[in-house]
């Protein structure tokens, strides 16, 4: 057996070790169409919390049950609309390549990111109902950090990478308080379509 042939025998055996034990067939486009949800319903939330008053803008009551009800509706249609995007590109990738999209893998991988979305969901609801609004967004951004991380395991390396930048923002948002739309608009939108643009060109070419 020819040297090359031996290279390409064992490139072969990899590829089919990586298709049973990660799941590869995530979509960039759907990381990119998540950011630009995010980025919407972010200057959505602004207008909404923040008033013009001569050309400064100023930050409005946040305590404003109505306006908290109004966010989180939102919040609710920005992950509604990106998890059905997501889920539907995601069913049209793993098709294109042959893949069953719903595996023993993809089950491991939803199962392990469901543990820490879940807990910081419900501590989030705690937190709201307590009258702690202002590290909501360090919140978000940490736990769903950390369920990337978590999930990294099961699929693509550089989601884990995703995750820690999403830690480190929300960290970040905790230690400047007030400026929590910040970095909660540069971790779920322009990270997003960063992340999902070099995973469309690196994977999904």
């Amino acid at each position: 057996m020819k040297e090359e042939d031996i290279y390409s025998e064992l490139s072969s055996i990899r590829n089919l070790m990586e298709r049973s034990s990660k799941f590869i067939s995530l979509s960039g486009l759907s990381g990119v169409l998540a950011g630009i949800y995010a980025l919407i319903g972010a200057y959505v939330g602004y207008k909404l919390v923040y008033k013009d008053n001569g050309g400064l803008m100023f930050r409005d009551s946040y305590i404003d049950l109505n306006i908290l009800w109004q966010l989180f509706l939102i919040a609710a249609i920005v992950l509604v609309l990106s998890l059905s995007t997501g889920i539907w590109l995601t069913i049209r990738q793993a098709r294109k390549r042959n893949e069953n999209y719903w595996n023993p893998v993809s089950k491991r991988l939803l199962m392990t990111m469901t543990i820490p979305l879940v807990t910081g969901g419900l501590l989030i609801l705690i937190l709201m109902s307590r009258g702690y609004f202002g590290v909501i967004s360090s919140s978000c951004l940490i736990f769903y950090g950390l369920a990337l991380v978590a999930g990294s395991q099961y699929t693509l390396s550089d989601v884990k990478w995703l995750g820690l930048c999403e830690i480190v923002l929300g960290l970040m948002a905790a230690a400047f308080p007030g400026y929590g739309i910040v970095f909660w608009t540069i971790g779920f939108g322009a990270l997003h379509i960063l992340y999902g643009t070099v995973m469309h060109f690196k994977y999904n070419q």
